[in-house]
């Protein structure tokens, strides 16, 4: 009996020694200190910052993807796509870039998110953010002040803050955001080279979409609409059909537009297809060269 107590005694002792073992307590809090969860997801590797919006009076958590070898040129620019409904088109269509970049000779991006932080009401303000005013929503008309969220807060700080192409800015918006993103090609078409509405929901207020759109300074603008065939708003895919029939042939427009059907393509998770077609559209004459100097390596070989 006595030798069992000594054994059990002595075993007590090894767990109570190692679990307060202070080398171990230290490194395991250092990481937690240093390491975020992305920095072991190198297809999003990039930055993290809060914006707290005075234009809008609530904050914004921005992520940042990089592309490949980022910290290697010091001088290289990149285009800049922005992600509304970060939240959840980051992780999906940021992490996928990088494919499209190996695949489809896609130029590398700098990859921008703008989330709420959370689905809760509460937080995600995407019905007021996304919308013109209405009766019909119990939040709505927050559309201009999100938008010069954009164009005074968010632009300026990410083009300070990293090695952008001015240039070549493109905005993603799908369901309500791609309401927030045709609202902003039609009132302020320069701020954005290129622009993609998937699935774009045209309500409130649809007839702003078939008016006139302010005019453009630049003559290289694109928007382009998506809508899938098994969209289960089916009113979203009428509304995209008509708006596209009035502005096909229309003269005048500030910027090219190009309509792709999804077949068999849904709401919302079709949003990689999406993304995946406009940045061929946007990216034609740099994905031609890309495949060229490729078929030029390969016959030198």
């Amino acid at each position: 009996m006595g030798r069992i107590l000594t054994v059990l005694v002595a075993i007590c002792l090894s767990i109570y020694v190692v679990g307060c073992n202070p080398h171990e307590t230290d490194e395991v809090v250092m990481t937690d200190e240093i390491h975020t969860p992305l920095d072991y997801l190198p297809a999003l590797k990039g930055d993290y910052f809060r914006l707290d919006s005075r234009h809008v009076g609530r904050p914004y958590h921005i992520y940042v993807r990089f592309p490949e070898k980022y910290e290697q040129s010091a001088e290289k620019q990149y285009p800049v796509i922005y992600l509304l409904d970060g939240d959840s088109l980051f992780p999906i269509l940021a992490a996928n870039h990088i494919f499209l970049h190996y695949d489809d000779k896609i130029p590398e991006a700098i990859v921008v998110g703008i989330a709420y932080g959370g689905f809760d009401p509460s937080v995600n303000w995407r019905d007021a953010d996304f919308s013109t005013e209405t009766t019909r929503w119990n939040r709505s008309g927050g559309a201009e002040n999100f938008h010069q969220f954009l164009q005074q807060e968010l632009l300026p700080t990410v083009e300070e803050r990293y090695r952008t192409d001015p240039t070549r800015r493109v905005l993603y918006g799908q369901s309500r955001g791609g309401f927030m993103v045709l609202y902003s090609a039609f009132n302020h078409p320069d701020l954005f080279w290129g622009r993609i509405s998937g699935n774009p929901s045209l309500h409130p207020n649809k007839e702003q979409f078939f008016a006139e759109p302010a005019k453009a300074e630049r003559d290289d603008l694109m928007l382009i609409v998506s809508s899938a065939t098994e969209d289960r708003y089916r009113e979203n895919r009428e509304l995209a059909r008509e708006w596209h029939e009035h502005w096909a042939d229309r003269p005048g427009a500030p910027w090219s537009i190009r309509f792709n059907s999804i077949e068999g393509g849904t709401h919302a998770a079709s949003s990689p297809e999406i993304y995946r077609y406009a940045m061929r559209q946007l990216f034609q004459r740099e994905i031609e060269m890309a495949r060229r100097a490729s078929m030029a390596a390969t016959d030198v070989h």
